[in-house]
């Protein structure tokens, strides 16, 4: 497993060397083609183009995406906000209405999700409230049978062992509250400045990998030249997944900004101004369009991951419990759905170049990626808008799910047809963050053909 993973690291990271290439126009450009000259055709070597992937999302997959997160069992999400931030105690909360969350009361939370924080059949389903009562969960009522009984002691196990790429919350804390999605959406709430460039500035420069090759500081407090010098194309790949998600979130804020507040109303929209100056070739000295490639290139690890972990979501004793049999049912074919049409993807990257290299190295690789992105995880603590906390601890800990994944394909290749599987097991909190996480990757480039289209009116 280790060993092909780490050619896969050191192929994606390849990327990086061959740049982004030039827009062959010599005129001056429209406002459209500063941001997207370069984010066309071919995505470097890799066999997938930006047209391939706008085309698959923003037709096939997002509308039926978009369904099943808005169902109950994707649209709770379990969190803990009140965790305090590790690494630094001035941390300024944000006071502005817009950067609050509003958690769930409890009786609007379906009971089966309540119930149901780690197991999935019915049988652990019922009796899971009285083992999340348990001082540990190693406290399982004996009534269960002696396989789901084991289960339940080797997920919990698995929960904290070296394979998770998050420090997740623990969601067995009374500070930690239900959150429904829906209601508390992914949009600008005022929270910047030096409060938040210091989040970013930490994660890029203590923990990223910053290639030496960025022109320009991602915020104004980094350095304009990274720390390392000859980083070799696995840590760049690492840089890069953080970068996307980094341009992701910008997209959202972008896309959903506070254009007009009054007594009356608030009204949120596309502010093409905010998009620019994240993105313009000119206004960020070309490193705009390096963000979104590298959203593009996120787009495809978290769309490879979900195409490989469909036999776990296959298996017949897998249920998204709710409570509500019809509902469950429903939403797991819609979910099938989903997965099968991300595996219908034509240009997934190729199973057979990929993995490939000495195991050795592939592991060690393995567990600095794992010790960096649980230090990225952490951070999200840190975060004083309290939204921008929610959605910034849900998406980085479905990015870190989604690396899991892609660890762990011969786990889930030997996973049994049915019954409990021991060695490969996700969270019904991994589950939902996985899909939501993707969800707003997916959001992201439907946003991008939105914007394309408003800059074109621009000259």
């Amino acid at each position: 497993m280790g060993s092909r993973w780490g050619f896969l690291i050191r192929f994606l990271g390849a990327v990086w060397l061959l740049g982004l290439g030039h827009c062959e126009q010599q005129t001056p450009e429209t406002a459209a083609q500063r941001c997207f000259c370069q984010v066309s055709g071919y995505l470097d070597d890799c066999t997938c183009d930006v047209e391939t992937i706008d085309k698959f999302n923003n037709y096939r997959l997002f509308p039926r995406l978009q369904r099943l997160l808005e169902s109950d069992y994707f649209r709770y999400y379990k969190v803990n906000l009140k965790r305090p931030c590790p690494f630094w105690n001035d941390i300024s909360q944000c006071g502005r209405r817009d950067c609050a969350v509003k958690p769930c009361q409890f009786d609007e939370v379906p009971d089966g999700i309540k119930s149901a924080s780690y197991k999935y059949s019915e049988e652990a389903n019922n009796l899971s409230e009285e083992c999340e009562q348990a001082e540990q969960l190693g406290a399982v009522d004996e009534s269960l049978s002696e396989e789901t009984q084991k289960a339940v002691l080797q997920w919990t196990k698995h929960d904290d062992s070296s394979d998770n790429f998050c420090e997740a919350d623990d969601i067995q804390s009374p500070d930690a509250e239900y959150v429904d999605l829906l209601l508390n959406p992914e949009r600008y709430t005022g929270y910047k400045g030096p409060d938040a460039w210091k989040i970013w500035n930490v994660i890029y420069e203590e923990n990223c990998f910053k290639p030496q090759t960025i022109k320009r500081p991602l915020n104004p407090l980094a350095s304009s030249q990274g720390k390392s010098k000859g980083l070799c194309v696995e840590k760049r790949a690492f840089y890069r997944l953080i970068s996307g998600l980094h341009a992701s979130i910008n997209v959202h804020l972008s896309a959903r900004y506070l254009l007009q507040d009054t007594w009356l109303e608030k009204k949120w929209g596309h502010n093409i101004t905010e998009f620019q100056q994240r993105f313009d070739g000119i206004l960020t000295e070309g490193e705009g369009p390096r963000r979104l490639k590298n959203l593009y290139f996120l787009y495809l690890i978290e769309l490879k991951a979900l195409s490989k972990v469909i036999p776990f979501f296959e298996r017949p004793d897998f249920q998204l419990f709710t409570g509500n049999k019809v509902q469950d049912a429903e939403n797991k074919m819609l979910l099938l759905e989903v997965l099968h049409e991300i595996k219908s993807f034509p240009l997934h990257f190729d199973e057979n170049s990929f993995f490939a290299g000495d195991k050795k190295e592939a592991n060690k690789l393995k567990e600095e990626f794992r010790l960096h992105f649980r230090n990225i995880s952490r951070i999200m603590d840190c975060v004083g808008c309290f939204k921008c906390r929610l959605w910034g601890k849900l998406q980085t800990q479905g990015l870190g799910t989604a690396l899991k994944i892609l660890f762990s394909e011969k786990l889930i290749a030997n996973m049994p047809e049915s019954g409990p599987s021991f060695e490969f097991h996700l969270t019904r909190q991994e589950i939902v963050s996985l899909f939501n996480a993707f969800g707003r990757i997916s959001t992201s480039v439907k946003e991008l053909e939105n914007f394309r289209n408003l800059l074109q009116n621009i000259h």
